[in-house]
């Protein structure tokens, strides 16, 4: 068993929070030191209460399963001897209401582009057999109900 923290501060100061006319910015600390800025998303409550510039929680949960991707879409490429020389994803989510009329993320699509290099360059069936391997592995997207999609980008450089 593994356990993963984050700590969340938010403080309201001399803003009227019985108004509901309060900044919703926040910090978030991860255990390695980080700290991200964190707000709700300005679709969800309105500017200025929410800072376009922070990450909000939609955002970050449509990063971690880009992230968790890609890491083990890396490990697998290494274990199969396939050189990797970059990996970009435009990820996208969609929020909208699910089944039970709850708004939710509901589908994040990953559009990872990798680029190889070396002797060794998968086919286009390996490619995706390896973006299809890093998605049964990925801890998060074992872990939520959204449907994830994969559309793999071709990248020649």
């Amino acid at each position: 068993m593994a356990e993963f923290t984050a700590d969340i501060a938010w403080e309201r100061g001399a803003q009227d929070f019985l108004s509901g006319r309060y900044s919703r910015r926040h910090l978030m600390s991860f255990d390695g030191g980080a700290e991200v800025a964190g707000s709700s998303s300005p679709h969800s409550v309105p500017l200025p209460m929410s800072d376009a510039a922070a990450v909000d929680p939609e955002e970050a949960f449509v990063a971690s399963l880009a992230s968790c991707h890609m890491l083990w879409f890396l490990a697998i490429a290494a274990k199969r001897k396939f050189c990797v020389d970059r990996y970009t994803d435009a990820a996208v989510g969609v929020m909208e209401k699910n089944e039970q009329g709850k708004m939710a993320v509901t589908v994040v699509t990953l559009r990872p582009a990798v680029v190889f290099s070396g002797e060794r360059l998968p086919t286009r069936e390996q490619l995706d057999h390896l973006h299809h391997e890093a998605h049964e592995e990925c801890f998060i997207a074992n872990s939520v109900r959204t449907e994830v999609r994969c559309e793999p980008v071709v990248s020649d450089a």
